[in-house]
């Protein structure tokens, strides 16, 4: 959703934000392959970039390799679950658990679920590069969720983009508002936090042959 940035040059050079949430949650790690290049610009023309792809794509492995251990190790569970932590990311909790929510309902091969010994985490903050879905290097996935980002465009539709990201999906800014993955190309306005028909066949399909794929890897 960093390209959610690009179009609030002009606006925020003119208008007040509201304050920004206190928080003592724990600060996010530093992404893998950070990608500044929002901020580099002043927000302007930005539409993705090769890093965010690839940060992207290590974060989605990193959480199917973490579900596929875990099926590996209790093999007799009876759906594909993602296990997620909001608890360092308290100011969205009700974002996040309809984000889940929305995408439970959605597709069929995977489900998300808040729980211990979590798949990835979700983290809030402020960061000039909005809000995104990494690795720290180590395996393990994350998404941040930036205050501002979400002051400025619907906080459910930011959360439920990031966490298609969980899913697989990448990121497709010249889309419509009909398409979740979108993010901000559509502009402010647009508040649609449903994925479309293709987005929850390709999510379907990802969790049925990618899963299988990686499960076989580590049984």
């Amino acid at each position: 959703m960093r390209h959610l940035k690009s179009v609030l040059a002009a606006a925020l050079s003119t208008a007040a934000l509201v304050a920004v949430p206190a928080t003592t949650a724990t600060a996010a790690p530093a992404p893998v392959a950070p990608t500044s290049v929002a901020a580099a610009q002043g927000y302007t023309a930005y539409a993705g970039s090769p890093q965010e792809a690839k940060a992207n794509k290590a974060f989605f492995e990193a959480v199917v390799k973490s579900v596929a251990e875990k099926r590996a190790a209790n093999p007799s569970a009876a759906a594909v679950t993602v296990v997620y932590s909001s608890a360092n990311a308290p100011t969205f909790r009700s974002q996040i658990a309809r984000s889940a929510q929305i995408w439970n309902s959605s597709v069929s091969n995977v489900r998300l679920q808040e729980g211990g010994n979590p798949d990835f985490t979700y983290y809030e903050g402020n960061d000039s590069r909005g809000s995104y879905a990494s690795t720290d290097g180590h395996g393990r996935g994350y998404v941040f969720l930036d205050y501002r980002q979400n002051q400025q465009y619907n906080s459910t539709r930011v959360t439920a983009h990031e966490t298609g990201h969980v899913l697989g999906l990448p990121d497709h800014y010249s889309g419509p508002c009909s398409e979740l993955m979108s993010g901000g190309g559509p502009g402010p306005s647009c508040t649609n936090s449903q994925p479309n028909a293709q987005e929850r066949a390709r999510v379907n399909q990802l969790w049925q042959n990618g899963f299988a794929a990686a499960l076989a890897k580590v049984s």
